[in-house]
């Protein structure tokens, strides 16, 4: 099965194309450019649009509008392909490409995404338990924004350049299940997006 996964939660866009579980091309850019990176991928990888079978995109948690990029792209391409989609957890995608690893997005508002007992959750990098972090890896961009704060607390943190910290498409397509109509594809937000404060 040929599958176009990307995510855009957040602010390092990924794009993979695979094929029977071979990675044809990964790009890693901004979610401004997710198309070309497509276009390109498709070019790299010798395929045509039309022989996309699948898409898998990533569903957050992360950035409000990233989230939202991502999902009104996956619905596009899903309706123009006819192909269905399915969606991955963002920190799930991360915690696969770094097995043993604690995912650890950056949530703005001085939080983090993280998952507790499997569950996506937002709350202050100061209040993850020390029993949680001891000796743990912590990967993400929210683990590189608050590396002191994990690493006081007995974390390890990779190096800021290490591709530990990225989304890779390439994991999301690995872990792609349940395909169907783009429509079914819901986000993962764990906390109401800032507009929403705004207005209440």
């Amino acid at each position: 099965m040929l599958i176009l996964a990307f995510d855009t939660a957040t602010e390092i866009a990924t794009s993979a194309l695979v094929g029977d579980g071979e990675v044809l091309g990964e790009r890693v850019s901004r979610a401004v450019t997710l198309l070309e990176d497509v276009d390109a991928l498709l070019r790299q990888g010798g395929a045509h649009a039309d022989e996309i079978e699948a898409l898998a995109v990533g569903i957050g948690p992360g950035s409000f509008t990233g989230v939202r990029v991502g999902l009104a792209t996956a619905r596009g391409l899903a309706l123009a392909l006819g192909v269905p989609v399915a969606g991955v957890s963002t920190l799930d995608a991360l915690a696969a490409g770094a097995p043993g690893a604690l995912p650890v997005i950056d949530a703005r508002r001085r939080e983090v995404f993280t998952l507790i007992d499997g569950e996506p959750v937002a709350l202050g990098p100061n209040r993850l338990s020390n029993s949680l972090l001891q000796g743990r890896v912590c990967v993400g961009d929210g683990a590189v924004r608050y590396r002191e704060v994990l690493e006081s607390a007995g974390a390890e943190v990779p190096p800021d350049g290490s591709l530990l910290h990225v989304p890779h498409a390439s994991v999301h397509a690995r872990l792609a299940r349940n395909f169907g109509p783009a429509e079914n594809v819901e986000p993962i937000y764990v906390r109401a997006p800032d507009a929403d404060k705004v207005l209440e």
